[in-house]
């Protein structure tokens, strides 16, 4: 399970580190950092990349869109083309936004899983996730500039409670829990949000069954039934 956690949440963490520390040593004069920042677009192309494969090709048009700005942007600034160069293929944009739309009506609602512990990534895209398993025992949910869906209405939790660690910047993350869960939410909200929308039942017993944890940065974390 250990491996499983070095995912998408430390990739990104890491990656703000290390943006961060290159601004610092530039604004402090220890270290010119200018010529490695002109390559930041190769970044989003590399997170495009790690989108459509990380989503099995489920997630094809946010990603490609960020590949391709991103891409003209990195070699726009190596100098290689000019930015006029891209004025007459702005309407790719609108191309490629009509065919989000229409990949999105035909893709699949759910993918279905039956794994104790849980990874979603929702990167410049969409993740669903619906889980089956008798013994969930937690998950780790990625939001970036896109949405992750949740469904635990299927699953059992045998060693309460669950634990789900979720991080929605500029994103969102709902999970779905069954009507009668006790869920204690813990997430730090940074110009943002969470929240359990649930109304709040009778039936709903004392013992947690999942605790959502993470940080929400101008974005949302719910979780509904």
């Amino acid at each position: 399970m250990s491996s499983r956690r070095l995912s998408a949440q430390a990739l990104l963490g890491g990656f703000i580190v290390l943006f961060g520390l290159f601004l610092l040593l530039d604004t402090t004069g220890v270290y010119d950092t200018t010529q490695l920042l002109q390559f930041v677009p190769s970044l989003f192309v590399i997170a495009g990349i790690y989108a459509l494969v990380s989503s099995r090709l489920r997630n094809v048009a946010g990603p490609l869109v960020v590949i391709v700005v991103a891409g003209g942007w990195q070699l726009a600034t190596l100098g290689v083309v000019e930015w006029r160069d891209f004025e007459a293929f702005w309407p790719l944009l609108i191309v490629l936004l009509g065919l989000s739309v229409i990949l999105g009506r035909y893709r699949a609602r759910a993918y279905e899983v039956s794994d104790a512990f849980v990874t979603a990534v929702g990167l410049f895209g969409g993740a669903d996730r619906r889980v089956t398993t008798a013994g969930f025992v937690g998950g780790e949910l990625t939001a970036v500039f896109g949405g992750v869906d949740l469904d635990l209405r299927d699953a059992t939790v045998s060693d309460r409670p669950a634990r789900v660690n979720a991080t929605a910047v500029f994103g969102g993350v709902d999970v779905r829990v069954p009507t009668d869960w006790n869920v204690q939410v813990d997430v730090l909200p940074i110009f943002g949000g969470a929240a359990d929308e649930r109304p709040r039942r009778a039936e709903e017993h004392d013992e947690v069954d999942l605790v959502v944890t993470g940080f929400a940065a101008f974005g949302g974390i719910t979780v509904v039934d």
